[in-house]
């Protein structure tokens, strides 16, 4: 955290400012950290099937490069023909090689430049900022298409002791016309304050993955809070 970080920031912030119109908030899909293909295929579908989804984000931990070039081809297809965004998670070399749509990077996973030069123009490049208000600024300055701030609740799927407060989504979308993604213990019952906080996209795993009644359901269950 920055000195600027530590600068309280005023809960009524964003009130201060007329807002620009952004599009509504939307739903980004972040998978588990194992999946075994093919039965993740099926799976896959049914969440895309659930709901709009805007971006499916493919987040494999400790497994090799093969293992996750061989998940990107069975599951970019999917996203493609449903006209989702297929987002790899660390690796721009990989992203590339697999033509995915972009990459999330975390604060330790390399250069956005880099992977700009390596994924093109056209690719989304999102950028892992925690709770500080520096980093997001330092992302928008090199170029990332998007920030990501969390995580905002209690989370098992990546522990975190990062504890952002909503309010930072309103600041951010005062300052900046760039997305931001609200990530970490997301259910559709405590999604509302995020939305109305000023979230671009709020991005889930268990909310989907470990439904009682499917990904499908997890995907549908977070209609009334979005607007569907």
């Amino acid at each position: 955290m920055t000195e600027d970080d530590l600068i309280p920031l005023p809960a009524d912030f964003a009130d201060r400012f007329d807002a620009e119109a952004r599009p509504p908030c939307q739903l980004y899909v972040v998978s588990p950290p194992r999946i075994t293909i093919p039965a993740f295929v099926d799976g896959l579908k049914a969440a895309l099937d659930g709901g709009p989804v805007a971006a499916f984000q493919l987040r494999l931990k400790d497994v090799g490069d093969d293992d996750v070039l061989r998940a990107c081809e069975a599951l970019l297809p999917i996203c493609r023909e449903r006209d989702v965004a297929f987002i790899l998670n660390d690796r721009a070399d990989l992203a590339a090689k697999a033509g995915a749509d972009g990459v999330h990077l975390g604060q330790g996973d390399g250069d956005i430049a880099q992977a700009r030069a390596l994924l093109g123009h056209d690719a989304q490049i999102g950028r892992t900022c925690h709770d500080s208000r520096h980093l997001a600024m330092e992302a928008g300055e090199q170029g990332a298409d998007y920030v990501a701030f969390g995580a905002f609740y209690d989370t098992t799927t990546k522990p975190s002791h990062y504890r952002p407060q909503p309010d930072i989504l309103g600041w951010w979308t005062t300052l900046s016309q760039i997305p931001c993604v609200a990530i970490g213990g997301i259910f559709p019952h405590n999604a509302a304050p995020l939305v109305a906080a000023g979230a671009d996209f709020i991005a889930v795993v268990r909310a989907v993955w470990d439904h009682a009644g499917g990904p499908g359901a997890g995907v549908a269950a977070f209609g009334e809070v979005l607007g569907w």
